[in-house]
């Protein structure tokens, strides 16, 4: 299991409790926080493989107008 996804097991399983003990109102709320937790772990996992300057190629320009990886 990946590094956050224990959370939505640990949701599911006081939505069920919720469920079977006629607790609606926090087996609503419990879904939604479900859904807004995926959301968030799906979104730390798109930055993850995003560089934090955007630059996929990892050949951006440097300070002195040249590449990173280009020489003058």
């Amino acid at each position: 299991m990946a590094k956050n996804e224990w959370i939505l097991d640990v949701l599911s399983d006081l939505n069920a409790f919720a469920v079977e003990n006629g607790l609606t109102a926090l087996a609503e709320q419990l879904d939604d926080t479900k859904l807004i937790a995926a959301a968030e772990i799906a979104s730390l996992k798109d930055e993850a493989r995003t560089p934090a300057n955007g630059n996929n190629t990892g050949y951006g320009s440097g300070p002195g107008g040249l590449g990173k990886h280009q020489h003058a």
